[in-house]
């Protein structure tokens, strides 16, 4: 058997993740390659270091990129602060704080769960009353933005109630970066990670993490060696520390590491503030627009994501059959649903790159034409002009 170059087509990336790259982005990657430990990448690696305080809005030594996706960001906290025996406290309102609790048990530690309907934000007094019920758990674990369901949890009142009993915090960011407020150092987070490739708009692969004070000093008196070589903190921090000289830990995925690079200084560029606005702005639009046909939004306001948008799916349509038609059709992809919401809803998001007019035009226009063609019980043709007119009344 004989392969040829692999052409990837052109899409428009509307789902939960990978978003549309930006060019400059793109062209990062292609640029030549050199050592990991190269004069010239370490001072790249400490700029990264600092773009990434300003996206976390931290001043935490310890903020880095995890060579590898969200998921490993996720294992690299969960390994570094849990210990065999721990009770850990965590939050559940979606598929990723079920992956939270798979790790806290692999860890040898005790998930003790605190439960909320999917396509709604953790409740704080549920957490407060399981932080009253168990005095000797050590820490808390919330998703941020639960990409699953769209839904956006109130992070900075759930650190404090964790505080408040004594037990530090891991914050799952990985829709959130970039797309609304995370405020690292103000919330008093201890540990949070992220990934490369949602509202950063970067090639999926990296996980940026950051590390407060306290999560150091709890990482540094462990009794049990982290269970995980390549995420052990106290080695990868050799490589990642400050200072020209790094001790080899692994090889890091250097173009990458450009690209991630490039997307932070797009985001420094545009600003946080108008970055997390221009997320809400074009949110404002869609939603304009999917109302106007008829859909509804799972999420209730105020608990919504403007990035990762939950759309129910009319009565009799087939989930499969719209997602392949926008693909085939329009080179356009939308997100499924996840578990229990498989098959109820479409997950479209408006993340980094992909969140402007263009796109927010395109994605309603596509989905009005192939529900209308499948017969599906929707207001046709009415999505866009909606947009548009939300666009004329907000500037």
């Amino acid at each position: 058997m004989s392969s040829n170059s692999f052409h990837p087509p052109v899409r428009t990336l509307m789902g939960p993740g990978p978003s549309d790259v930006n060019p400059r982005v793109l062209e990062a990657l292609s640029r030549p390659t050199i050592g990991h430990l190269d004069p010239a990448f370490v001072g790249m690696m400490d700029e990264v270091k600092v773009l990434l305080q300003y996206a976390f809005q931290t001043r935490n030594e310890l903020t880095m990129p995890v060579s590898a996706p969200g998921s490993a960001g996720m294992e690299t906290c969960f390994v570094n602060l849990v210990q065999p025996g721990d009770k850990v406290i965590v939050c559940r309102n979606g598929v990723f704080g079920g992956r939270m609790k798979e790790n806290v048990e692999r860890a040898g530690a005790t998930a003790i769960m605190v439960e909320d309907p999917w396509g709604r934000a953790v409740d704080p007094q549920k957490l407060e009353d399981a932080l009253k019920a168990h005095p000797d758990a050590s820490l808390v674990a919330f998703v941020h933005a639960e990409t699953s369901t769209g839904a956006l949890s109130d992070a900075e009142t759930l650190v404090k109630l964790a505080h408040e009993h004594g037990c530090l915090t891991i914050v799952d960011a990985v829709t959130s970066l970039g797309g609304v407020p995370v405020k690292v150092d103000e919330w008093e987070i201890d540990a949070i990670y992220s990934g490369s490739q949602k509202c950063l708009s970067c090639v999926p692969g990296l996980s940026p993490v950051s590390f407060g004070e306290a999560a150091l000093e709890r990482i540094r008196n462990r009794t049990h060696p982290v269970q995980s070589w390549f995420m052990d903190l106290n080695l990868v921090m050799g490589y990642w520390g400050s200072g020209a000289k790094r001790a080899y830990h692994h090889t890091a995925p250097v173009n990458a590491l450009y690209a991630l690079h490039e997307a932070l200084v797009i985001l420094q560029e545009e600003g946080m503030e108008k970055a997390w606005a221009r997320h809400m702005y074009h949110h404002g639009a869609l939603r304009a627009g999917v109302e106007a046909m008829g859909l509804e939004l799972i999420v209730p306001e105020g608990e919504r994501l403007p990035q990762l948008n939950a759309v129910s799916i009319p009565e009799g349509v087939e989930d499969a059959a719209v997602r392949g038609a926008l693909l085939s059709e329009y080179n356009l992809e939308i997100g499924a649903g996840l578990g229990e919401l498989a098959g109820k809803i479409w997950r479209i998001g408006l993340m980094g790159f992909a969140c402007n007019r263009t796109n927010v035009l395109y994605c309603l226009g596509a989905l009005d034409a192939v529900l209308t063609a499948m017969g599906a019980k929707i207001d046709s043709g009415r999505a866009v002009a909606a947009a548009r007119a939300w666009y004329g009344a907000n500037g």
